[in-house]
C-alpha cells in the first residue's frame, strides 16, 4: 500500500464518518412523519453515508484479495461500487418511505445492479 492509497482511504473514512454524523443529526432533530421531502432527503443522506462507507471497504477487500497489490483502476471500481450502494440504499429507502416497497422490486433492483457490476468488472 502506497502512502497515497492510505491517505485516500483515511480521507474517505473521515468523509463517511461526517456523513453518518449528518444522518444522526437529521434523524434526531427532524420528524419525517407526513413530510415527504424530509423522507426523501433522509433516504438520500443514508444512502450517501452507506455509499461513502462502502468505497474504502470495497478497495480494501480488493487490495487484500490481490495479495496486497494495488492495481490501476482499483479506486475507480471501488468508487463505482460505492455509487451502486448509494443508489440501491437510497432507492429502496425512498420506496419504503413512500409505501411502495415490495420484495420483488427490491430483488429486481439488486439483481440488475449485480448484473451490471459483473459485466463492468470482467477483465479482458
Amino acid at each position: 500500500m502506497q502512502p497515497r492509497d492510505r491517505i485516500t482511504a483515511i480521507v474517505l473514512i473521515a468523509v463517511a464518518l461526517a456523513c453518518w454524523l449528518v444522518v444522526a443529526a437529521m434523524l434526531t432533530t427532524v420528524s419525517p412523519v407526513g413530510r415527504p421531502e424530509v423522507q426523501v432527503a433522509g433516504s438520500i443522506l443514508i444512502g450517501l453515508a452507506c455509499g461513502t462507507t462502502a468505497v474504502p471497504l470495497a478497495w480494501l477487500v480488493v487490495f487484500g484479495h490481490q495479495r496486497r497489490i494495488a492495481r490501476p483502476g482499483d479506486w475507480g471500481r471501488a468508487v463505482r461500487r460505492g455509487a451502486w450502494v448509494w443508489l440501491i440504499i437510497a432507492l429502496l429507502m425512498g420506496l419504503r418511505t413512500q409505501q411502495a416497497f415490495s420484495a420483488p422490486i427490491a430483488l429486481f433492483i439488486i439483481v440488475m445492479v449485480a448484473f451490471v457490476e459483473v459485466s463492468l468488472s470482467l477483465q479482458r
